[in-house]
């Protein structure tokens, strides 16, 4: 009896000292966007970023996501993402920045600058060091109560899509080209081009109806959204990879995450910047491939003509950059940041848009 007491009393001292085990917290996590799930970024949010946080947290056990995903315009719009983490509809959200020029001008630094470089890991790198580098970047979605994580997405690089045979710029003199946001921009060279704007999801039906002769998007998105179906000549005029989707989280929702959390996704949305660049890259000759397979016809337009299409169009980047200026943010250094950094990394320009002497 007495051995028994004995160990009945050595088990209790241990338990004291041990303590209680601490129950894992469980956190919610809304997210949303407005494309479908099919869509690239989307998909991989759900294969790659949720799975990577989870593992993380997992290490020590004290926290646990509950992932509510909203996509396909359950909660919003491909256009609404930005205003629903803002209201905090959502936690956390892939923003389409491309649809939010006046909001989020610092995010047009890539589509300001074409004819640069069409690789997209390159370009999330640059764009993400030049948001870290310059607060005025991240300051623009404090403003909209949210905090930037990363760059979400680069695409491969935009091609024009056409419903008749192209083979060369002067193909596309006097016709109508559907696009977003900045790349609009692109045709202003062209006489006669005309710009008109849609969303991705829009393109086919633009296509279809006639409503525009091309449309301005990357291989594998043409791939997903089965454009060769409506589009069967492709001009791989190499436009230019573009950042066009950060990730942001709510900052009222941010404020309240452990540390724990916050160094999660943090760390998750760098690898996932990457992660998704490198698949746009993987996938850029599959979807090449894939579109002349479902009846495309590719033709590339020759050095010489993308260098005069560069040429031709007012230097967007420096009027960009200037817009920021005026606002008092540092529009013209950024400007020559990110071209610095694309040129260390290998890439020659078509056109040097930080150039004074390159300005129309």
């Amino acid at each position: 009896m007495l051995k028994t007491l004995k160990g009945a009393g050595l088990g209790l001292a241990l338990g004291v000292l041990a303590g209680p085990a601490l129950a894992t917290e469980t956190i919610r996590a809304g997210v949303i966007d407005g494309y479908p799930a099919r869509a690239l970024w989307v998909q991989e949010f759900t294969n790659f970023f949720i799975p990577e946080v989870d593992k993380r947290l997992a290490e020590t056990g004290n926290y646990k996501m509950d992932w509510q995903e909203n996509y396909g315009g359950t909660i919003v719009k491909p256009r609404g993402v930005l205003e629903g983490i803002k209201l905090g509809l959502g936690d956390i959200g892939i923003v389409t920045t491309i649809f939010h020029n006046s909001k989020l001008p610092s995010q047009a630094i890539a589509a300001a600058t074409p004819f640069v470089a069409a690789d997209a890991r390159a370009v999330a790198k640059a764009v993400d060091e030049i948001a870290k580098e310059f607060p005025a970047m991240q300051a623009e979605f404090e403003e909209q109560n949210q905090v930037y994580l990363a760059t979400g997405v680069v695409l491969d690089t935009y091609q024009v899509f056409s419903r008749e045979p192209v083979s060369s710029v002067a193909d596309l003199e006097g016709d109508k080209v559907a696009g977003a946001g900045m790349n609009l921009r692109y045709l202003e060279g062209i006489e006669g081009a005309a710009g008109v704007r849609g969303g991705l999801t829009d393109f086919y039906n633009m296509v279809q109806t006639g409503l525009v002769d091309h449309a301005l998007l990357w291989p594998e998105a043409a791939a997903t959204f089965k454009i060769s179906e409506v589009a069967p000549y492709m001009l791989r005029a190499d436009l230019g990879a573009v950042n066009s989707k950060t990730i942001t989280v709510n900052k009222d929702y941010w404020d309240g995450l452990p540390d724990e959390v916050k160094e999660a996704l943090q760390e998750v949305a760098v690898l996932y910047r990457d992660h998704v660049a490198g698949i746009a890259m993987d996938r850029a000759q599959e979807s090449r491939d894939a579109y002349v397979a479902a009846g495309g016809t590719i033709t590339e337009l020759s050095a010489e003509q993308r260098k005069a299409w560069a040429d031709a169009m007012p230097n967007i980047a420096q009027e960009w950059a200037k817009g920021l200026d005026d606002a008092g943010q540092p529009g013209t250094e950024m400007l020559k940041a990110y071209m610095a950094k694309l040129k260390d990394a290998g890439f020659e320009p078509m056109r040097d848009w930080a150039d004074d002497a390159a300005m129309n």
